[in-house]
């Protein structure tokens, strides 16, 4: 069985855990719209517009 996948209220990051791996919030959410995978944030504008600074997997708006 697949685990469910969240997104962190916070920093808008994908997990699959109860608690985020980059900003150690439990405020997930399992809506959420828009995905932007970000491979290298330094060399990107849309992380740096975002606001972004680890690589990984993102949503656009979080419910």
């Amino acid at each position: 069985m697949a685990k469910r996948t969240y997104v962190c209220r916070k920093c808008k990051r994908f997990t699959t855990d109860k608690e985020c791996p980059i900003c150690k919030s439990t405020a997930l959410s399992a809506s959420w719209k828009g995905l932007i995978v970000i491979n290298d944030p330094n060399d990107s504008e849309i992380a740096k517009t975002l606001g972004i600074t680890v690589p990984g997997k993102y949503a656009l708006f979080v419910d």
